[in-house]
């Protein structure tokens, strides 16, 4: 049978190594293309193994053992009998112990565990669940349900590794198996008893498996035989196929040390007879070749040594079969070039004869050639050198990164040719081109490569040179300039003339607060964008937030920097004038007035002051309202807010001049003395300037009638600070201060007016609750002091009285959970006062507390009873729809009068008999003029008081009855006042605290009626005609704006028109304040747009529109093809390099989609010259590009490791070897070439069926029995 020879990058590489002995003219000789039988190919499956073959038969080559595919889920079932059982207590199966062991043994190891209770009490359980998981649950099932013993078992302790096994695999095995623990003694302990704890059953097993593995090492043996290490390979054989059969026939295990290991024994393992078998066939052949071997030194240069030993030692393994001689080589790292043969004397001469063969078959050369000219030897696409790799396929050839050489391995021949067409090259290539190298600092190598390489592609297009300007990374100043001399020459001179325009840069630090440096920046760089486009030879670099600094750099010509400088310290300067701001008190009841209806007051004062305005939030208790902007301005917003509040009120301004040496006593600790001021004179505001003004001028702003008590007290306080500042404190229980304040403050202005000091109580917000502060002249705060002390003093003496009080008022004073009672504690010094329980029929009344405090409180008791003696009920006749109105949220407005009038107001119960039955309307309170009001039960209120409190409080009442006002709004405009989801009605609703009812939309009606106190009803009236003014106004301007204009355009313009990312059509549409449509997909008309607004908007907006398309239908269409793996740097980083390259040509470029029929088509749309000057532009950058590509390409395909026969394009010189194409894979004695046999039908269901089926059998076939 023929072979035939394949030429493989393989096979070059085992002729580089001198594999071969002959010279190579193309092809393979035949008895040197080893082909393998069929059966050493393909070697049959094995059979099922008979009872007696034998242990040292050699295993066949697909292995001894083929293992089935086993389910991925398994169960295991097994019993535990009552007398093992741990937990023996059936009463509660499936609830007790066993039942959580279980659930936490599932948790643990993911098996699912099923019990279940035999006739015999026994337990059975069910594991399902993958393998590993299924034995460690078994595992620990048997040691924690069912109950252990132990036994040991006594092996030798050689034998104990065997047991434990790699890693201890081979214990955790058995342990899981057997579902026991196995404690196998330390190296160190003398104790050779290995230890066995679990079940019976589980021990036996264990025990079994242990002592099976003992007497397996017992029929073992090891022997270490110690031989010379120059006859291993004698012993080993060609490729080790000699100790192969060896091993093979006598069964045991040969280990021979490899030739790079130092050591002379062989271990030889296995059966005690196969051992004895192996070692004296070792022994006789070492004999042999001792005596009828001998040795031949020669010298071969070092550099020759790895062709004699080949890949993997191939050549020398080569050389001892075919003439029996051993090649011992020096190390590789020592100096020696002496090489032994040994070897039968006769044979000693063809092995010499091969050695020296190998050793010249290859032959290394290298030219030497600038590192730079190395691409252009390569040339474009590797053209230049691909000639000479395929003229000369054995040659390789190596060019060295950064090395001025270029190595040649192969045939000598050949070398010799390659080396000569090598240097013709290099010579050509030194006339015609040249190179220069430039010393540039690297601080200037990024802008001399420009925003995505700009500047350095110009210099690269314009002068046809290469320019490589090394990485940061290597830290080198070196530019070097390659291509034509002349070209060379002008780009060096305009690198140079960059670089000196550089250094004449200088680079300038401003000072700017960091708090301002976003706000230059602006949203997504907006503004600073503009400022670099003012300023485009300037750089200008701002500090990373996180380094808190104020530096901003600026970089760049000296004038621009100057410039740039100038224009941003006036950036800066008019945003530190609008930081200025200013915080203004407004009583909180006011900020909705200043806001106004929709916001408009606050925002008419920030449009015509160009302000910030910030006011508080509804929640807040805080009165502050912050301006920010130029102080001008935030001084006029002040001044317009003050007034709004004037007019709301009658509040009064008015200045105190006052040192500014006294402010901070007045003030006081954390502001005590002028919060007491403030709240003593019912809330007015006390403004003191800020710190360090060096202004005496306070202003008190507030009602009219408090602001001069504030104004007296803060005077009086000053002239005392003034005079004689004196401060004294006090401590007193928090419960004692009301007392001591008394009703209305009534007790601690007594002191005040007989000692002239002030007294200062603490806020609740203050920490130290327990201090009161006296202030004023040294003798009146001494005597005011005194006085207080006196009633603290008595306040501390507890006493206990009682009084008596009638039974019928007991009530009064413990219902509501004994409100008055809580009210007298507070006001009284936390007097106590206990009431007798109910039913006890007792009148006596218990009071205890500070003496001062009981009597005080005996007092009060007495008054409310006076009161409650003198009581009348007023009934008042307000029909029960109305109740609710009257209430108020929560019951506020009754409990405001209630308060007021020092009245109880009892309503009635609800009545619903008249559900289902309409009212008749009522207004302003009277009578209806369709029914006649006639009070029912349900009508009357009832109010306990005094008498003269239960009139004022009935007129009160009365007050809060609702009225109703019919508004005249036209129906068209009832859908506009409800609003959203009846936002807009119910926002008035808020605003103005009446019910507004509006007619369903089937009446029509023209009337909208409004509901509430009198007050709110006008004020909600006027604030209705107000919007239907306002819906008018706008009903008029949508008219106006609705007039529409409808222009054809063809569809293929409407992309054009509408832009990237719709910023075409937003712009007209924002330019003339228009609406315009664009057809949808299923339109029938697809030219027809349609523009809505004002008519003289949308005529602007439409000849705005056909200019477009005008201009449009000027531009024309071209394709231009280029090789698409050029695209991606054309396209550049998310788009960038043709976004710039489509605004600097003012052209629209489209590249294929992934996967396009055609994908090197580029179109290129815009006006005829646009489209042209694109063109040219787009092809120069893909012969620069592919230049690019095409030497990355190339370097990488001759910096790959040499093949064995040649380097790429070596593929030419298969045909003429073989003269068609390779045949693939070839066997010897194939079954389909015996006769009458044919090759297997791949097609064929029987000849290669599906897993899983079965296919009845024919016949007998060529591939053996069919197996199923």
């Amino acid at each position: 049978m023929s072979s035939v020879a394949v030429l493989t990058p393989e096979s070059f590489a085992e002729h580089r190594s001198g594999l071969k002995d002959q010279e190579i003219t193309g092809c393979v000789p035949e008895d040197e293309a080893y082909i393998p039988t069929y059966l050493e190919a393909f070697p049959p499956l094995p059979e099922k193994g008979a009872p007696g073959d034998k242990a040292g038969e050699p295993a066949p080559a697909w292995g001894s053992k083929i293992r089935p595919i086993k389910a991925s889920v398994i169960t295991q079932v097994f019993h535990v009998p009552l007398e093992e059982r741990r937990y023996k207590d059936n009463s509660q199966f499936g609830e007790g112990e066993e039942a959580k062991v279980c659930l936490d043994i599932m948790q643990r190891t993911g098996a699912h565990i099923e019990l279940s209770l035999a006739k015999d009490q026994g337990l059975s359980i069910m594991v399902t669940g993958k393998l590993d998981s299924v034995m460690k649950a078994r595992k620990e099932i048997v040691a924690r349900l069912q109950t252990q013993a132990s036994a040991t078992v006594a092996i030798p302790k050689e034998h104990h590794r065997f047991v434990i096994g790699k890693n201890g695999e081979k214990l955790q095995e058995l342990e899981l198996k057997t579902a026991t623990k196995i404690a196998i003694p330390r190296p160190d302990d003398p104790s050779a008893n290995i230890r066995i704890t679990g079940t019976k059953e589980g021990i036996e097993k264990a025990r079994h498996e242990i002592l099976l593995i003992s007497a397996e090492q017992d029929k073992r043996a090891v022997e270490r035989l110690s031989l010379e290490k120059a006859f291993h390979p004698f012993i080993a054989g060609a490729h080790n196929r000699l100790v192969q059969e060896l091993s093979q026939e006598t069964g045991a295990r040969i280990s021979i040390p490899p030739p790079s290991l130092p050591k002379d024994e062989i271990v030889i393992t296995g059966e005690k007879e196969a051992v004895a078998m192996a070692l004296n066939r070792i022994r006789a052949i070492y004999e042999d070749k001792k005596r009828k071997t001998t040795t031949i030194s020669v010298e071969v240069k070092k550099s020759q040594h790895k062709y004699i030993i080949g890949p993997k030692g191939n050549t020398l393994q080569e050389i001892l079969e075919t003439t029996g001689v051993s090649v011992e080589m020096p190390p590789l790292d020592s100096g020696s070039e002496t090489i032994i043969l040994r070897g039968e004397p006769d044979k000693l001469g063809p092995a010499l004869t091969q050695v020296y063969a190998k050793a010249k078959s290859v032959m290394v050369v290298e030219v030497t050639a600038p590192a730079w000219l190395h691409r252009f030897i390569i040339g474009k696409k590797g053209q230049n050198i691909g000639r000479i790799t395929q003229q000369l396929p054995r040659v390789h050839i190596e060019f060295t990164d950064g090395e001025e050489r270029i190595s040649l391995e192969g045939p000598t021949e050949e070398v010799e040719q390659a080396q000569a067409q090598i240097q013709e090259i290099i010579k050509d290539l030194l006339v015609r081109m040249d190179y220069t190298e430039v010393i540039i600092d690297q601080r200037f190598h990024r802008h001399l490569i420009g925003k995505n390489g700009a500047n350095i592609n110009r210099i690269k297009e314009q002068y046809k040179v290469s320019v490589r300007i090394p990485q940061d990374s290597e830290r080198s100043g070196l530019v070097r300039i390659e291509g034509d001399p002349k070209g060379v020459q002008l780009a060096r001179r305009e690198l140079i003339e960059m670089v000196q325009r550089m250094e004449n840069e200088r680079t300038k630090d401003l000072i700017v607060e960091q708090k301002f440096h976003r706000t230059i920046i602006g949203q997504k760089g907006e503004k600073i964008k503009e400022v670099r486009d003012k300023f485009p030879e300037v750089i200008i670099n701002f500090p990373d937030p996180a380094q808190k600094s104020d530096i901003v750099q600026l970089r760049g010509p000296k004038n621009e920097v100057e410039k740039c400088a100038k224009f941003l310290q006036k950036i800066i300067a008019d945003l530190i004038e609008n930081s200025f701001s200013l915080s203004v008190p407004i009583f909180k009841q006011f900020h909705k007035n200043i806001i106004g209806k929709g916001g408009a007051n606050i925002k008419k004062i920030r449009e015509e002051t160009n302000t910030k305005i910030d006011l508080p939030t509804e929640n807040s208790n805080s009165e502050m309202i912050v301006i920010t902007g130029k102080k001008s301005n935030c001084e006029a917003a002040k001044d317009r807010i003050l007034a709004i509040q004037r007019e709301l009120a009658n509040i009064k301004e008015v200045e105190v001049a006052i040192p500014a040496k006294l402010h901070n006593s007045l003030i006081g600790s954390k502001g005590c003395l002028v919060r007491s001021i403030m709240e003593d004179c019912g809330g007015v505001h006390i403004h003191f300037p800020s710190e360090g003004s060096g202004s005496d001028k306070v202003t008190i702003r507030g009602p009219a009638g408090e602001v001069e008590k504030a104004k007296k007290q803060l005077l009086q306080l000053a002239e005392e600070k003034q005079v004689n500042n004196f401060t004294a404190e006090l401590l007193a229980k928090p419960e004692y201060h009301k007392f001591l304040i008394g009703r209305g403050g009534a007790n601690i202005r007594r002191v005040r007016d007989r000692t002239g000091a002030r007294i200062i109580f603490p806020s609740p917000d203050d920490t130290e609750q327990e201090l009161i502060t006296i202030v004023g002249k040294e003798e009146a705060v001494r005597q005011a002091q005194k006085e207080l002390e006196s009633l603290v003093k008595n306040l501390d003496d507890v006493v206990e009285d009682s009084m008596v009080v009638d039974v019928r008022h007991h009530r009064h004073f413990v219902c509501r959970r004994g409100q008055v009672l809580r009210e007298l504690a507070e006001e009284y010094g936390g007097v106590a006062v206990s009431f007798p329980r109910t039913g006890a029929n007792s009148q006596r009344v218990t009071l205890k507390g500070a003496k001062d405090c009981v009597e005080a409180a005996k007092k009060r008791i007495q008054e409310i009873i006076e009161d409650l003696e003198s009581q009348v009920s007023v009934e008042v006749a307000i029909p029960q729809r109305y109740h609710r109105a009257i209430m108020g949220p929560k019951g506020c407005r009754i409990q405001h009068i209630t308060r007021e009038h020092e009245v109880q107001i009892k309503f009635p119960e609800r009545e619903d008999n008249t559900a289902g039955q309409e009212a008749p309307p009522q207004e302003n309170g009277d009578v209806s003029p369709e029914a006649e009001f006639v009070p029912r039960k349900c009508d009357i209120i009832i109010i306990s008081g005094r008498a003269e409190k239960c009139e004022m409080a009935k007129v009160a009442l009365l007050a809060l009855v609702p009225i109703t006002e019919d508004v005249e709004v036209s129906y068209e405009l009832h859908r506009y006042i409800i609003g959203q989801k009846g936002s807009g009605i119910r926002k008035m609703m808020e605003e103005y605290e009446v019910n507004i009812w509006v007619p369903q939309p089937e009446k029509q009606l023209d009337v909208i009626k409004v509901t509430g106190l009198a007050a709110n009803v006008e004020r909600a009236k006027q604030g209705l005609l107000e919007r239907v003014k306002e819906l008018q106004a706008e009903q008029e301007d949508r008219a106006l704006r609705s007039f529409k204009v409808t222009m054809s355009v063809d569809p293929k313009f409407h992309p054009k028109i509408i832009g990237r990312k719709g910023a075409v059509i937003s712009q007209i549409r924002k330019d003339h304040d228009v609406s315009i449509q664009f057809p949808d997909k299923g339109d029938e008309q697809q030219d027809l747009i349609v523009i809505s607004g004002y008519e003289r908007n949308v005529e602007e907006a439409r000849q705005a529109i056909q200019q477009l398309v005008a201009e449009l239908q000027e531009m024309v269409s071209q394709d231009v093809h280029l090789d698409p793996r050029t695209h991606a740097r054309i396209i550049g980083a998310r788009g960038k390099a043709i976004r710039k390259l489509m605004e600097e040509f003012k052209v629209d470029i489209r590249f294929p989609q992934p996967g396009s029929d055609e994908p090197d088509k580029v179109t290129v749309m815009g006006l005829p010259e646009t489209v042209d000057n694109a063109i040219d532009h787009l092809l120069n950058l893909e012969e620069e590009y592919m230049l690019s590509v095409t030497e990355t390409e190339t370097l990488a395909a001759y910096m790959k490791p040499p093949s064995r026969y040649g380097g790429g394009g070596g593929a030419g010189g298969l045909d003429d070897c073989s003269g068609g194409p390779a045949k693939g894979f070839v066997v010897r004695d194939a079954p389909w070439n015996a006769s009458g046999n044919k090759a297997p039908d791949m097609s064929s269901a029987e000849d290669f069926p599906t897993f899983g089926t079965g296919v009845a059998p024919k016949q007998a076939s060529a591939w053996g029995p069919k197996k199923f």
